[in-house]
């Protein structure tokens, strides 16, 4: 265990107060982050709604603790926390986070590797399987006043899944989980992972490919599950892509920057590949004017009907998910601000 941060002791022996802020207001209370948090720690909710730079300066002066779900924390907005030890990301990805500002100041970053694990596996598995079977194409197709006939439809998205190899970039928590119930599906399942030691794959049960080209040449599906990082950031391009076997599906519910949008609407265009789910796009979300892939799904061009999923980041979404969120959030905060602990910590170094 680090060394305490809570309750140094002042000359003439008062206890200082530590202040946490969740400045996004999620919840209808404080009580359950309060008695987690214990005595000498207070707890605030903010009414920013957009960004930290709608806080008061007075505010931001007191918060020794900051818990944010949906808001960056740019450079600028980090210096406006004169007091600040600890900022905890609510959620699994940390690129919202100006690390290498909160580095500098000694401020510890932590994410929730941990929540939301079962429902984004199931999401990238499910979208995998619903397009991979037909249902995608006949729900659309099926649709408003000229359907399509009442029988089978030829198409190259739909494929028995014994017969196909899933491919998961990223073997992290949900990378495991959604391996497992691929695995289940009856898929052949291969990853790539340079971060996962020897001998993960037989813990797993799974094939291991050497490198990011080898996974993609097999990937009939290829499942994204890596943190955005700057090594991962463009990661698959349109190179990438005309990699995966013809009539391949990709499915991103990691996150949108990691994938070309406009090189995987191309490679959707000339038919190379088959089908896309996406819970994640590269701007979210979507400003006008919208171009490229989301416009022509939003106004559902017939060339992508049954071939495309595109939902609001969403993946990790359940009533349970959002109490692992809020728990787990402030568990972590009283593990490090509070004890001293290294729980869920961001090394500043890594990418």
């Amino acid at each position: 265990m680090g060394d305490r941060i809570l309750r140094p002791e002042q000359p003439g022996g008062s206890d200082v107060v530590l202040t946490v802020l969740e400045p996004e207001g999620l919840y209808p209370d404080t009580g359950p982050e309060q008695e987690i948090l214990g005595p000498g720690v207070r707890m605030l909710q903010g009414h920013a709604k957009t960004s930290l730079a709608e806080l008061p300066d007075a505010l931001c002066a007191e918060v020794d603790g900051l818990m944010t779900l949906r808001m960056w924390v740019p450079a600028e907005q980090i210096a406006r926390f004169p007091k600040l030890k600890v900022i905890v990301r609510m959620g699994v990805g940390y690129d919202r986070v100006d690390r290498a500002a909160a580095a500098a100041r000694g401020i510890t970053v932590c994410n929730l590797p941990d929540y939301g694990t079962q429902e984004v596996a199931e999401f990238a598995v499910l979208l995998a399987v619903s397009l991979r079977r037909g249902l995608i194409l006949y729900h659309d197709t099926q649709r408003g006043p000229s359907p399509a006939p009442w029988a089978v439809m030829p198409s190259t998205i739909v494929r028995r899944q014994e017969v196909q190899t899933f491919g998961i970039l990223g073997l992290g928590r949900i990378g495991v989980a959604a391996a497992l119930r691929a695995k289940a599906f009856g898929y052949k399942v291969v990853f790539y992972d340079p971060n996962q030691p020897n001998g993960w794959d037989r813990a797993v049960g799974i094939g291991r490919a050497r490198s990011t080209d080898e996974l993609l040449a097999q990937s009939d599906v290829l499942s994204i599950h890596c943190p955005l990082t700057r090594a991962t950031r463009g990661l698959i391009g349109e190179r990438e892509l005309r990699l995966l076997p013809k009539g391949a599906v990709v499915i991103n519910t990691a996150r949108g920057p990691i994938l070309d949008i406009d090189a995987l609407e191309r490679c959707l265009r000339d038919d190379h590949l088959a089908g896309a789910g996406l819970d994640v796009i590269p701007e979210e979300p979507p400003v006008e004017p919208i171009p490229g892939l989301l416009r022509a799904y939003r106004d559902q061009e017939d060339w992508l009907r049954g071939r495309v999923v595109i939902t609001p980041h969403i993946a990790f979404h359940s009533p349970e998910a959002w109490r692992d969120i809020r728990i787990k959030s402030i568990e972590t905060m009283r593990d490090v601000l509070v004890e001293g602990r290294r729980t869920n910590v961001i090394p500043p170094e890594s990418d």
